[in-house]
């Protein structure tokens, strides 16, 4: 039955091979216009997992208290002292510069300008203070002496000051949307207007620009992911010199790459249609496309060419090739679209995205790649002296095959498989200890010498808050905070989580309470504790605005802000831990504590995402893939042998990543699946072949050693393919592209020794009866 739809299918495209071609022209022409629209997209909602838990309270609680998309700039005076007008003049600017970007949510700009920053101090009829920048400030030494005693009054030194005196923090919320456009904010374009209006025009002389946050990552990383531009552009290069030298014809290379070519074209042009943008992960969807487009080009120019070696026309050598590979290359396509989809089941806006993406481009492949690929193919004639060539190179690799072939017979498979059973133990004991998350300090998409992170390393070094805030949001009732029992379970909560391995400070309205309550005694310290009476609560916490962030108006919301040392996977863990445990004895009918907002509460929700995410994915895109080679073999043994090297294969990838300390997260969850995937291209086409030989009751090593006669040496050429299109990721300015290009290229390469190794170690075994009939 499946033959006959095949036969037709056949009949009806070479009989229209014109019109086909002609139509594949047209959709191209349209779907580039559509590519050349385009547009980077790096919004922060796409990298956070929105339905989780701790999502829920971030986004309930974001306009009260910020979130986790804020931006913080250092202005240093190289020379060590703040303290002169030239320094405060240009603080000023940045204030305002900032103030008035487009997205930037006015209202929660700070620094020492900021009328709400205000000092207290003890005086003889109790308190007096006023702005840290008085009304009628003179930058002048007088003045700034002036300024220097209210900023110790006011205890902002390691928060809005560094702790040295060689730089002031000015920091801003930004806001989802621009308000000038009302559309969601354009994160990259606002890196670029932080680096024109900032860095470039007020880094000068003794003057450092130190600016990070989510926005100005995404911008640094947008500005490194164009360099793909240039890794693709010698991916294709030396694609083209592999395939010459494989083909020997010039027209047998150009082909499988121009259509290649058309379905990258497709694919981004697709992305337009559907409303997706390209983001820094996605954007390495591309070279995926090409590199498996020009695998599958590779089998078919290795098919018609076969054919024609053995006597046939170009037409039918290219009719007979289609018929041969469209079930299996198909069959292999098909299980690498449906492998990427099911990185739809995270939720993770990016991840979501780039599976949408990939599957898009493979999908189009099966169109380009074993459709226009064999008509176009009909129409040219291979010239004697390639064909010659391609026989004599055909005839000095059968000594190979027939070596390979050895790996199907019982003495050389039972060793190999004894070794896989080892290697893979060997690999189950090291994946078992991969982390979920960062393993690194600073932005870890970046690499450690990046501006971007060591901006950061000057501020954690120079200011004792961190950019690292796990912010847990208490919900109590209206004018909680007027409760002294209230305040003593905040305050208790407060204090044993600050006491937590990794918590360098805390901060919150008990905390800030008992320091006013002490201020209203004299200043003396045996009174910095919180007052039992309701009269004297509401007098110490009467001093503390909202604008400060620790309470919301009506007093039934009150932040605990916990400063961790880094975001590491382990310090994130011991901290989200404790304060589960701390939760669960202390949270009542009145009082819930809840995790969690600030940049480190979006860490953990999307690590705790990622490793619930792990199993199920891996559940389903080995699934797909079972399903699919059961479908296409209809033979369980065939399956086995097909699927068995890819398990093996994917967890000595985890254990690779474990041994290189790269963490699973949200650049590197995808790998595995894109890894299985395209990795299950190999085992298809060779067991395609191997299998209907055995059902004729053909010996195993025999039916091996004639599968790799037909396909060995462009399976052999794909797994290069693929792994040399990846590998120029190695030297991307982006670590985790760099990440990316290691993983990708060691299971495509690992993949393809599995499919020629161990799948007919495997076949020896499942199949030792085959050919002993008769």
């Amino acid at each position: 039955m499946l033959d006959k739809l095949v036969n037709g299918f056949e009949s009806f495209l070479f009989r229209h091979r014109a019109w086909v071609i002609t139509s594949f022209a047209l959709l191209t022409v349209l779907l580039g216009y559509q590519a050349s629209q385009l547009r980077m997209d790096a919004a922060f909602v796409k990298n956070i997992p929105l339905k989780h838990e701790y999502m829920q309270t971030y986004l309930k609680h974001q306009q009260q208290f910020g979130g986790a998309n804020s931006i913080m700039v250092a202005v240093e005076d190289t020379s060590g002292n703040i303290f002169n007008p030239a320094f405060f003049d240009t603080l000023r600017q940045v204030h305002d510069q900032l103030f008035f970007i487009p997205g930037v949510d006015r209202s929660l700009v700070k620094s020492v300008f900021s009328p709400s920053t205000r000092f207290t101090e003890v005086v003889e009829d109790g308190f007096a203070g006023g702005p840290v920048i008085p009304a009628d400030f003179n930058n002048t030494p007088q003045g700034l002496q002036i300024v220097r005693g209210n900023i110790e009054k006011a205890g902002i030194v390691g928060r809005q000051i560094a702790e040295d005196y060689s730089a002031a923090m000015v920091t801003a919320q930004l806001m989802d949307f621009d308000p000038q456009t009302g559309k969601p904010l354009d994160t990259i374009a606002f890196a670029r207007q932080l680096e024109q209006e900032l860095r470039q025009k007020f880094e000068h002389g003794q003057i450092k620009i130190h600016i990070i946050g989510f926005a100005k990552m995404a911008g640094d990383v947008a500005d490194g992911a164009q360099g793909v531009v240039l890794f693709f552009l010698v991916a294709i290069l030396i694609t083209a010199v592999m395939v010459y030298f494989f083909s020997h014809s010039l027209m047998l290379t150009l082909l499988p790459l121009v259509c290649s070519l058309v379905a990258v074209i497709w694919q981004l042009g697709l992305l337009t249609v559907v409303g997706l943008g390209l983001d820094p992960m996605s954007i390495l969807v591309p070279f995926l496309v090409f590199a498996i487009g020009v695998s599958h080009g590779v089998q078919m120019i290795n098919a018609v060419r076969r054919r024609v070696l053995a006597g046939q026309q170009t037409k039918a050598a290219a009719a007979a090739a289609f018929r041969a590979l469209l079930v299996p290359g198909g069959v292999a396509l098909l299980s690498d679209t449906v492998g990427f989809l099911t990185l739809l089941a995270i939720d993770i806006g990016i991840i979501r995205e780039l599976a949408i993406s990939a599957s898009l481009g493979v999908a189009v492949i099966i169109l380009t790649n074993l459709i226009l690929l064999p008509l176009v193919l009909s129409y040219t004639r291979l010239d004697n002296q390639s064909l010659a060539q391609s026989g004599r190179q055909q005839d000095r690799a059968e000594g190979i095959w027939r070596a390979l072939s050895r790996f199907a017979s019982i003495k050389v498979a039972v060793p190999v498989l004894l070794f896989t059973a080892v290697l893979y133990g060997i690999g189950w004991y090291q994946a078992d200890r991969m982390q979920i998350g960062d393993l690194h300090a600073g932005a870890p998409a970046l690499h450690q010498d990046s501006r971007y992170n060591q901006d950061t390393f000057f501020i954690t070094d120079h200011f004792s808050i961190t950019t690292d805030v796990m912010t847990v949001i208490v919900e109590a009732f209206p004018e909680a905070c007027t409760y002294h029992d209230v305040l003593s379970q905040i305050d208790e909560f407060e204090w044993l989580a600050a006491n937590t391995p990794g918590v360098v400070s805390s901060a919150s309205l008990a905390s800030v309470a008992k320091k006013v309550n002490a201020g209203f005694n004299e200043g003396n310290p045996k009174w910095q504790l919180l007052p039992r009476t309701t009269a004297s609560l509401v007098q110490a916490i009467g001093r503390v605005p909202t604008s400060s962030g620790l309470l919301n108006s009506d007093c039934s919301v009150m932040p605990i802000y916990l400063f961790l040392q880094d975001h590491k996977a382990g310090t994130i863990n011991t901290v989200v831990d404790k304060v589960k445990m701390l939760a669960a004895e202390m949270n009542s009918s009145q009082l819930t504590f809840r995790l969690a907002s600030g940049p480190v509460g979006v860490m953990a929700a999307t690590n705790e995402a990622v490793e619930a995410a792990q199993l199920p994915m891996m559940l389903y895109v080995y699934g797909a893939v079972f399903g699919l080679c059961l479908l296409s073999f209809r033979s369980l043994k065939a399956t086995i042998a097909v699927i068995l090297p890819l398990y093996v294969v994917s967890t000595l990838a985890q254990a690779l990543m474990t041994h290189l300390h790269i963490g699973l997260a949200v650049s590197t969850l995808p790998v595995i699946a894109l890894g299985v995937g395209i990795g299950v291209d190999y085992g298809i086409y060779i067991l395609s072949t191997m299998s209907a030989k055995l059902n004729d009751g053909m010996a195993v090593q025999q039916a091996y050693f004639e599968a790799l006669m037909e396909r060995g040496s462009a399976v052999i050429f794909t797994g290069l393919t693929l792994a040399i299109g990846v590998s120029t990721w190695f030297f991307s300015a982006l670590k985790f592209q760099m990440d990316m290009g290691i993983l990708l290229t060691f299971m495509f390469l690992v993949n393809m020794l599995g499919a020629i190794i161990i799948l007919p170690a495997l076949s020896a075994i499942l199949w030792r009866n085959s050919g002993q009939k008769g």
